[in-house]
């Protein structure tokens, strides 16, 4: 008889515990995603307000528990530095890699770069992405080969940076990698 009371309180026990681990499972995921979106605000604004990171800049990121691995061309080596630097200091961050490529120094890129800026802002329904500090497009010049990164409004926009791009003179070719508000890629 006190073996069997034995099985039973060490069946209940076992089932309490499976039952407390089962119940803060869920909130030790709720909290691993409120850190992760917590730390991709933060990745995020770093980014956004570096001191020379600008139009022609891409920078994209992505987070695996401590580690932060930062992605783009830059037109100068400094944001390349500056970006790995201000992500490294954000709490939670363990370790930063740095893939971050930069341009070539090239005048016929300078001049696609301002022709092509130049030519999307001439674009009447697209004035709103290129306007402001960090504008919704960015364009990426590499040996006369253009790459738009960024988000605009609708589907209409997207096929209308790609048209005004290829119409840049000197432009190789054109990678529309544009999105939409919807966060759909077509």
């Amino acid at each position: 008889m006190k073996g069997f009371k034995n099985s039973i309180l060490g069946i209940a026990a076992a089932l309490t515990l499976a039952a407390s681990v089962a119940a803060a499972a869920p909130v030790q995921a709720q909290t691993q995603r409120a850190n992760f979106e917590q730390m991709s605000k933060k990745v995020r604004q770093e980014l956004v307000t570096l001191p020379y990171f600008g139009v022609f800049d891409n920078l994209a990121y992505k987070i695996d528990g401590g580690t932060v691995t930062l992605y783009g061309q830059v037109v100068r080596p400094s944001t390349r530095k500056d970006a790995e630097r201000s992500v490294a200091r954000i709490s939670g961050v363990e370790r930063v890699v740095n893939n971050i490529e930069v341009l070539p120094l090239s005048s016929f890129d300078d001049q696609i770069r301002y022709r092509t800026f130049r030519e999307l802002q001439r674009t009447g329904s697209l004035f709103y992405a290129m306007r402001g500090v960090n504008p919704s497009i960015h364009i990426i010049v590499n040996r006369g080969h253009v790459t738009l990164e960024g988000v605009v409004s609708n589907e209409g926009d997207r096929r209308l940076a790609n048209i005004a791009a290829r119409s840049v003179p000197g432009v190789f070719s054109v990678t529309n990698n544009l999105r939409t508000e919807r966060g759909g890629k077509y």
